[in-house]
């Protein structure tokens, strides 16, 4: 009960709770991916990738879509990994615990464990010339040393030889833990470079009779390199490529500049001479001696590269690399790298005129060079043809440019696609460009904009749509005020034979409803709105009195001077809802306003409040309840205002 007599009020709390559903994530293949990159090698026989996790401790298996398929835990740490000749066996170097360890290639079993007497290594691994070839030591004090893993260590013999590398023909050894490179085609050689040192010291070995002995060796003057960060055997040529960029030959014993791949970082070169070189953010193929790539795939954003790895599959038919993102590095595998990508444009006016003829023009280039009389097949999508209409092929001119005519039959956007269909030394590529054609007006309306009704009616709403082309549908959609209710669609259908359309709407909001037209070929959408206005549903009474009885002409409701009489109101709900109470006194033949008060409506939609009682005889009051939009809570529906409720006095 709430009670007005000089200003009081009561509020009236609400509270309520919302329940949230987080719903669960899709589940998808794992992917290869590392803390620190530990080395990457393939098997072609069992199309596996194997990866190192050097802070992890892991090696890792994945087939060839570098999806993770095996793996092998608590190594403490992996430095790197290399690959028998074979297939059949992945060796892993372990520095913390100074180990080299085999691991079956088809499960991932360890077939043996080999000790490395040192407490620098080992760092680096090859197989080459039937043993895996392993790098230690610190700055001042590198060597290399092998595994016979043909030796038995039960027969008495260590598998496990130290210091291999030559100094006959070499002077000194090498500096640092160097790194290793094998080529498959050319199984006994191995490349040196060294790690320890700023300059270009490295060798190619020769360990096809399980001794190493100097090919060629390159001592310390900065005039071939800067720094050996990665080295690899070339294969076909008497080369390495030193970090992906300077070609460097070897002939009696000695090395000289053969040439240069534009700036990279690090490189793997394929069986078959194709350099995959890395550099920020982008993984790029060059044909042997090339100046310009073949392709390139851009794999990342990343400008810190440190510790990136390219590796070739033994077939050339896909490169797979160890990206970095953030704090990990992740297997990624690009396809079809021996193929060049043609660039492709495309460039149709912006805009155009339905039924009128157009130009759209265009370029071809590659940097492997397309053939002559090259052609391309022009696709059109618009609203006719939304799946895409084939038109006559356009051939390239020797330039690489090419241009065609149309005349669009459809208005709307207009999609224009040129393909190429790709060749033994190309990828396929398409490209499009859109042209906004345009279509003419049509009439759209819809009644009843700006009309108030009562809570609760039925009202009416038709739409007429003008002249179309083909499309003779209409949706209408009504959106009641307040946000808790959404626009929703009511009606859609075609138009009957006068061009009208008709949906009811139950008013018991200020409610938006529009009419769309979506458009057709040759007729552009169209959306109209209507916004109707319903008041809310008052009613109200009067209790504690002793009788009703009229005053002239007008009923009222008879009190005694010291009782309080109770005005109940009952209001259509909305959260947080008041209603205004307006109360106005009879004197010398005038109606004078002498309280209004906002009181908050329960949550059932009605309020009691007690209007105190006057204490003197002869008095005529009124009182009404009133919903004003805005001030009473909320924006829902339009003003209302309830009737009088006339009281009176007596003794």
């Amino acid at each position: 009960m709430r009670s007005i007599s000089v200003a009081t009020s009561l509020a009236v709390l609400f509270s309520s709770a919302a329940l949230s559903v987080v719903a669960a994530g899709t589940a998808s293949a794992a992917g290869a991916t590392v803390t620190n990159n530990g080395g990457l090698v393939v098997d072609g026989a069992l199309q596996r990738v194997f990866v190192g996790d050097a802070a992890n401790g892991r090696v890792l298996a994945a087939d060839y879509s570098g999806t993770l398929v095996d793996s092998h835990t608590g190594f403490g740490s992996v430095s790197d990994l290399a690959l028998s000749d074979d297939g059949t066996t992945v060796y892993a170097a372990l520095p913390n615990t100074h180990q080299v360890v085999a691991l079956d290639a088809a499960t991932l079993d360890l077939k043996a464990t080999y000790t490395i007497p040192t407490d620098t290594g080992p760092r680096h691994l090859a197989f080459a010339g039937g043993k895996a070839w392993f790098s230690y030591g610190d700055q001042w004090d590198g060597d290399i040393g092998s595994i016979d893993p043909a030796v038995d260590p039960a027969g008495g013999t260590d598998p496990v030889a130290m210091a291999q590398f030559p100094t006959e023909g070499t002077s000194v050894g090498i500096w640092g833990q160097a790194l290793l490179d094998t080529d498959p085609t050319r199984p006994g050689l191995l490349a040196v470079g060294e790690t320890g040192i700023s300059t270009d010291s490295m060798a190619v070995l020769d360990v096809s009779d399980g001794t190493a002995k100097v090919t060629a060796w390159y001592d310390a003057d900065y005039s071939l390199n800067s720094g050996i960060g990665d080295i690899d055997l070339v294969p076909g040529a008497d080369q390495v490529l030193v970090n992906g960029t300077d070609r460097d030959a070897w002939a009696d014993g000695k090395f000289s500049k053969a040439g240069a791949y534009p700036g990279g970082w690090g490189a793997d070169v394929a069986a078959d001479g194709l350099v995959a070189q890395t550099t920020a953010g982008k993984v790029s193929v060059y044909r042997p001696n090339a100046t310009k790539p073949l392709r390139t795939y851009a794999v990342g954003s990343t400008s810190d590269w440190t510790g990136s790895t390219v590796r070739w599959a033994p077939d050339s038919s896909r490169i797979f690399a160890m990206v970095p993102s953030g704090s990990t590095f992740t297997l990624k595998v690009l396809t079809q790298p021996t193929l060049n990508v043609p660039a492709l444009t495309v460039n149709a006016p912006s805009s155009a005129t339905r039924a009128k003829k157009l130009t759209v023009t265009g370029k071809i280039s590659a940097t492997v060079p397309l053939a002559a009389g090259t052609r391309l097949s022009v696709t059109r999508t618009d609203l006719e043809s939304p799946s895409g209409k084939a038109l006559a092929s356009v051939t390239v001119k020797a330039d690489g440019t090419y241009s065609f005519s149309d005349t669009p039959p459809a208005g709307g956007t207009v999609t224009y696609k040129v393909s190429y269909a790709g060749d033994a030394a190309h990828t396929a590529v398409s490209a499009s460009d859109k042209v906004a054609v345009s279509r003419a007006a049509t009439g759209l309306s819809l009644n009843n904009n700006g009309k108030l009704y009562n809570y609760g009616t039925d009202v009416k709403f038709t739409a007429h749509l003008g002249t179309t082309y083909k499309n003779r549908s209409v949706k209408i959609y009504a959106d009641p005020f307040g946000g808790d209710k959404g626009k929703k669609l009511i009606k859609t259908g075609k138009v009957d034979s006068h061009g009208n359309i008709a949906a009811w709407v139950d008013m018991t909001r200020d409610t938006a409803v529009s009419a769309v037209f979506d458009g057709d070929a040759r007729y552009a959408p169209k959306t109209v709105k209507a916004t109707a206005y319903a008041r809310v549903r008052i009613s109200t009474s009067l209790s504690r009195h002793y009788k009703t009885a009229k005053i002239g002409s007008t009923s009222y409701y008879w009190f005694h001077k010291n009782t309080d009489p109770v005005f109940n109101t009952t209001m259509t709900y909305y959260p947080g809802r008041e209603h205004r109470l307006d109360l106005q006194v009879y004197y010398q033949g005038r109606w004078y306003s002498s309280d209004s008060e906002y009181f908050k409506l329960g949550t059932s939609g009605k309020t009691s409040v007690r209007l105190g009682a006057p204490g003197q005889s002869g008095i005529r009051a009124r009182m009404r309840s009133v919903y004003v939009n805005g001030s009473s809570g909320d924006t829902v529906n339009s003003t209302t205002y309830g009737g009088w409720k006339y009281l009176y006095f007596s003794n």
